[in-house]
């Protein structure tokens, strides 16, 4: 297996700047780099490097890295190294086995007491994910699609139903990453919540969760193809 080295690309990272203790700051940035794939599945994240890189010293680092851990988005081993870690085919899979049933239930609650307030964040959400997508700006795409399935779930009325789901999802965000420079899904995608804004519009219950059932069932079977291709992001099977 390749040894990968934990390496930040070339941009500025000022923690500096962000809210919050520092060692949020540093969990923070460490997370989005982990989530967007900068630092992929295998990368080595060495302390004293990310110190020198953020300008802080262990103590935060060290937190960061534990809380990471505790996401599974880190491995640590002891008297060894900690490195991002690598994809598990099964993990994913009870990760969509998990959203789908949290995201189905939301859509079935929103679209029988949705408000006209909603479906116009829902429409212009919608909107915006075309245009990005007729720019071919994947990665803007990408922020449009989650922030409309965290609308619905935001819609539900119960506070903490997003935070769980995005939670409880944290690798399929990651494996989402590989899934989006494929020839013409994101167009796809947004003809499926088109789908599923149609039905919450229509407050017809059973089409909204079909249609979200649907869209959601695409995922894995776009995944498991990515276990051949990047071999070094996934677990022995």
């Amino acid at each position: 297996m390749e040894n990968t080295t934990m390496t930040f690309v070339s941009e500025e990272i000022d923690i500096n700047g962000m809210d919050g203790p520092l060692g949020q700051r540093v969990y923070t940035v460490l997370r989005n780099r982990i989530l967007d794939l900068t630092l992929p599945p295998g990368a080595v994240l060495r302390k004293g490097a990310l110190c020198e890189q953020l300008g802080v010293s262990r103590s935060p680092v060290a937190e960061a890295l534990a809380r990471l851990s505790v996401d599974g988005l880190v491995d640590i081993i002891p008297q060894s190294a900690t490195r991002v870690s690598r994809f598990s085919m099964a993990a994913l899979k009870e990760e969509s086995f998990l959203r789908d049933a949290v995201e189905v239930a939301a859509v079935r609650a929103v679209a029988e007491s949705r408000t006209d307030a909603q479906l116009v964040q829902l429409s212009r959400n919608l909107r915006l994910q075309g245009l990005l997508v007729e720019d071919a700006d994947f990665q803007g795409f990408f922020e449009a699609d989650l922030q409309f399935h965290d609308l619905i779930l935001s819609f539900t009325g119960f506070p903490k139903v997003a935070a769980v789901a995005g939670q409880m999802s944290l690798q399929l965000q990651r494996a989402r990453v590989l899934v989006l420079p494929e020839l013409g899904r994101p167009a796809q995608a947004v003809a499926e919540h088109r789908a599923v804004l149609d039905a919450i519009a229509d407050q017809d219950t059973e089409a909204a969760k079909t249609a979200m059932a649907f869209h959601l069932g695409q995922l894995i079977s776009r995944i498991e193809p990515l276990e051949k291709q990047f071999p070094d992001y996934f677990r022995p099977s």
